[in-house]
């Protein structure tokens, strides 16, 4: 080899041996992790501690937001559940030898000013918000995921996170103030909406949404694809209302990271809302424009994918001083946001709160996984059918809507009791679990995936990959709308080898029509069960079954009374769908032996044999 070779040869060496470590060095960046379960233990009954709770959550969710939108960098635990701290939890299983985290350094930092300081490259500055807007705190939110912007509220007092960021060595600067600088008002509810040339709606809560409207939504700075449905600051005047931690501040960061708008705006057009003097239906209209804009932004290639839910134990319903039930503003904002392809990921007040979803979106999934259907052979080897095919009616087939899985907060936050419960796998049980959760969750479904047991099969939740009301959409959207539904449902059913979708809540809205029907039998066909429907059939080769009843008593021996009068009174027919919520596996075991008693005929099975049973028995049966 020549001299020259020979350098040019070591020169290339040290270059690559540098870029490598530099790499590595890079792929082992420490995570930060912060304990924020301190303002868990806050006294929150005092105002002061509740302000300091409030800024506190909303600073370091929003900032997870932002520097875990490319990678996984900011860890926080807060999260609790029946005893359990649900982010040390999911934490400490993946951290575990041969898992994801595995190896990883950790760097433990002790407040949120110290985490702000240690990504403060990451920030542009801060957006300051109005303590007495409460709405400002939502687009606060907004503007954190669009502009690298930390949210935090204006307040004049020395100790307070604000002043405590913006002034001094290291302060931020504020970049976009929806507060004067003086923290009078910049939304009034008069006049012309603060840089716009927009007249003021009469709302002091609607304006700010609307000037976020005219100055990002509609220049396109936003893409219309993710919503946040979460509280604004008003949760501060009665936080005692539901658990502590359902201000849903921690709910924020997966949102931000996607560039989401934010909101809480009431679905109800008659009545007026959280803001007593407001126009009525001037939330109503606001929330409209917004899901409107949204929809022509993302020209109706994709749905969008809104994480929340109605706060009924705040806002919204009687139980809160309105005139509406807590399920039918449930089912109603569902309607409204199908009429503009947009469904919800439903973090419900109970066990609403989610942490490190921006974490864990970067979390490594399989390419697939898949599940096994059955075949008529196997049925007749196991007796299911008689000689001549047909099904044998002498039994009465039941199956099981394990659930609700339809949020990402509730299976995040339930996994470490009810799926880790040592009797899981003593049933055949269909879990139902919406698969667009992997989007927040992915870690979740993993786990759950990975350690079946050969009796736990899965099926989507309602209402597929998302929580959308198909016979609102067609009805009230364009066909293309539907065509959009089905292509989003076929992805992740696909993915997570889905094949019958196990309730469809169809709520106060129409049917299922033909074109909801073609799109479900496309990604859904082994089988549907939506609340309007005839009693049993089948659609083109998709068996259809009408929901029929919720086993909700905790006492075994009363759901297993309930059960077989409702078999009973569907006697012409031997196939028998219940939808039970958040039970252990062993009051499962229970209820069962106990109708087993009660009824010998009836008969618990798996999800395969149960829908390949009922298309043999729509297609062959007289009496369907």
């Amino acid at each position: 080899m020549k001299i020259k070779d020979w350098k040019l040869s070591s020169i290339l060496l040290l270059l690559f041996a540098f870029v490598g470590s530099s790499l590595q060095a890079k792929r082992q960046e420490p995570v930060v992790y912060l304990d924020m379960r301190y303002t868990l233990r806050a006294d929150y009954t005092d105002s002061l501690e509740i302000l300091s709770v409030w800024d506190d959550l909303h600073a370091i969710s929003a900032l997870q937001g932002i520097v875990n939108r490319d990678k996984p960098r900011l860890y926080i635990e807060y999260v609790e559940c029946e005893g359990c701290s649900v982010d040390a939890y999911w934490w400490n299983r993946y951290a575990a030898k041969g898992e994801w985290l595995h190896g990883r350094d950790t760097l433990h930092l002790q407040s949120v000013p110290e985490a702000v300081r240690y990504f403060r490259s990451s920030l542009k500055g801060v957006v300051a918000y109005d303590s007495n807007v409460a709405s400002t705190s939502n687009v606060a939110s907004s503007l954190a995921g669009v502009e690298n912007l930390l949210p935090l509220r204006w307040d004049a007092r020395k100790e307070s996170l604000f002043q405590r960021l913006t002034k001094g060595e290291n302060a931020l600067e504020v970049r976009e103030w929806l507060v004067k600088p003086d923290g009078s008002s910049l939304f009034t509810g008069e006049g012309l909406i603060p840089g716009t040339n927009r007249a003021s709606s009469g709302s002091q809560k609607c304006d700010p949404y609307l000037w976020l409207l005219e100055r990002y939504m509609k220049t396109g700075r936003m893409d219309g694809r993710y919503a946040g449905f979460y509280q604004d600051q008003l949760w501060r005047e009665k936080p005692l209302n539901a658990p502590t931690n359902h201000h849903t501040l921690t709910n924020h960061d997966f949102f931000i990271s996607r560039g989401a708008f934010f909101f809480d705006l009431s679905p109800w057009s008659d009545e007026a809302t959280d803001e007593p003097n407001q126009p009525v239906g001037t939330d109503y209209r606001t929330l409209c424009e917004m899901l409107e804009q949204a929809h022509t932004l993302r020209h109706g290639s994709v749905p969008c994918y809104i994480g929340g839910f109605p706060e009924w134990a705040y806002k919204y319903t009687k139980r809160a001083g309105g005139k509406h039930e807590d399920v039918d503003t449930e089912w109603h904002f569902a309607e409204l946001i199908s009429r503009y392809m947009a469904f919800k990921d439903a973090d419900a007040i109970g066990y609403g709160a989610l942490a490190n979803a921006s974490f864990w979106q970067h979390f490594p999934l399989k390419k697939r996984y898949p599940q096994s259907w059955t075949s008529q052979k196997k049925l007749k080897a196991e007796h299911y059918l008689n000689a001549d095919g047909t099904v044998d009616t002498s039994r009465n087939y039941v199956i099981i809507y394990v659930g609700d899985f339809d949020a990402s907060s509730w299976i995040s936050q339930r996994t470490h009791d009810l799926w880790d419960n040592p009797r899981r796998g003593e049933l055949p049980m269909m879990w139902c679990i919406s698969p667009v959760l992997s989007e927040r969750v992915p870690h979740v479904l993993h786990y759950i995936r990975s350690t079946a047991s050969p009796k736990d099969y899965f099926a989507a939740a309602d209402n597929g990959a998302g929580y959308m009301m198909p016979g609102v959409a067609e009805w009230e959207g364009a066909p293309k709308d539907i065509r959009t539904w089905r292509r989003h449902c076929q992805k992740y059913y696909g993915k997570w080898g889905l094949s019958v979708t196990g309730f469809i809540i169809d709520g106060n809205g129409p049917a299922m029509g033909k074109r909801s029907l073609d799109a479900y039998r496309r990604f859904s066909r082994n089988g549907i069960v939506p609340q309007k429907s005839e009693l049993i059939g089948q659609y083109r080769g998709m068996p259809v079954l009408r929901s029929d009843y919720d086993l909700v008593s905790n006492n075994p021996k009363e759901a297993a009374r309930v059960l077989v009068e409702r078999v009973r009174l569907r006697r012409g027919v031997p196939f028998h769908w219940f939808r039970i919520i958040l039970k252990s596996p062993e009051w499962y075991v229970n209820v069962m032996e106990e109708a087993k008693r009660l009824d010998p005929s009836i008969e618990l099975v798996d999800m395969p044999t149960f829908f390949e049973l009922m298309r043999i028995y729509t297609k062959t049966d007289s009496k369907r």
